[in-house]
Formats: C-alpha cells, sequence, structure tokens
C-alpha cells in the first residue's frame, strides 16, 4: 500500500549489505524492506513459506496469524521485484531448500524470530540508529500504519470510512485496534488538525 522513501529506510539498505555473510545481508535486507512496506508483523513474514509468496501477481498469504486468521497481502511492485531478487540469490545459495521457508539464515533454514530480533538489533547498530529508544521490528508496523493515515488526510479522504480497509489489510480484529495509530504520531495528529480547522471543524 505504501512505498518507503525516508532516509532511515536508505540508512538500514546499506548497513546491510555491509553484512560480512551475503545471504544474511540480502535476507535482512529484504525482510526489513517488507516489513516498513507491507506493515506485516515480524512473525507473520518470518512464517511466510515460499507457496504464499506469489511472486508474479505480488500478494502473500499470512497463514494463521495473531488471530488465527489467513488474509491475502498485496504489495508496492518495488517490494514484488524485491522479493524476487531475494529469491533468486536465496536459490542460488541454497538450491536444495531444507525446508519450505522464504526467508533463511545463513544455514539454510528458516529464519526465526531470534535470528530477526538479532539481526535486526544489528542492524540497527550499523546504521546508528542506537541513541534513544531502540527502534523494533513492529515499530515499522506503526510507522507504515501513520503513513497511510496521513497520506489519505493529506488527499483529503474520508479516513473513517476506509480505516476497515486498512484494519483488514493489517489483521486488525477490529478497525477500533487500527484506530489507535490515529493518535500515535504527533506529525498525524498535527494533520488531522489542520485538515479540521481547513474544513471548518469535521475531519
Amino acid at each position: 500500500m505504501t512505498k518507503p522513501t525516508n532516509r532511515e529506510s536508505l540508512r538500514f539498505h546499506q548497513a546491510v549489505n555491509r553484512s560480512s555473510i551475503p545471504l544474511r545481508g540480502r535476507t535482512m535486507a529484504t525482510l526489513i524492506g517488507l516489513l516498513a512496506s507491507s506493515g506485516l508483523r515480524s512473525g507473520e513474514v518470518v512464517g511466510l513459506d515460499r507457496s504464499d509468496v506469489d511472486l508474479t501477481n505480488g500478494v502473500l498469504l499470512v497463514r494463521k496469524t495473531k488471530f488465527r486468521k489467513d488474509r491475502l497481502v498485496p504489495v508496492h511492485t518495488t517490494t514484488q521485484c524485491a522479493l524476487g531478487c531475494y529469491a533468486r540469490e536465496r536459490d542460488a545459495a541454497f538450491p536444495i531448500p531444507k525446508d519450505q521457508a522464504f526467508f533463511l539464515s545463513s544455514r539454510g533454514n528458516r529464519l526465526s524470530a531470534t535470528g530477526l530480533q538479532n539481526g535486526f538489533a544489528e542492524v540497527r547498530k550499523l546504521a546508528d540508529f542506537d541513541g534513544g529508544k531502540p527502534l523494533r521490528p513492529h515499530d515499522l508496523r506503526h510507522r507504515f500504519a501513520v503513513t497511510r493515515l496521513s497520506l489519505w488526510h493529506q488527499q483529503r479522504a474520508d479516513v473513517q470510512a476506509l480505516l476497515p480497509l486498512l484494519a483488514t489489510y493489517l489483521g486488525h480484529v477490529s478497525y477500533s485496534d487500527t484506530a489507535y495509530y490515529l493518535t500515535g504520531s504527533a506529525e498525524l495528529l498535527a494533520i488531522a488538525a489542520e485538515r479540521a480547522a481547513l474544513d471548518g471543524g469535521a475531519a
């Protein structure tokens, strides 16, 4: 839904590509890019199987997630391309897969949640993001939601009417869970307040 274009993404990309293990760097670069551009939960990403990733149509099948539901998640064309490039490099590194995982560790097994957390911490340090409150993988999900809401406000869309759509995309049971993001960003609050003033109080 949203293509990330900020400098934080560039710094992360540069950091992961400095990895001493080529596939590990590519795995983290692609995985972090997917988290930032799709708003998926980290557990949903490491849980993806190869059959869940439709590289032709750019659609992910997310199975039995937090609320025991499956959902289809379309991704941006640039994300689709990055996933395809990763799959080719992964298959070249491990021609005979050890399991059906889409994202692999440096040993060729499914990347674990712990492996993601450790890799993310390493990338965060390389990207010099360790000052202040440490950035977590889940923060990319929050940023995705806030960015999408900000864009809708800027486009003067009916945000309340669109919240159920975003809730479905993020895998929330109720759009009220997604509404939490409305108060999660000073930037978003400022945009909403400005729009309310322009609309005479109707945001």
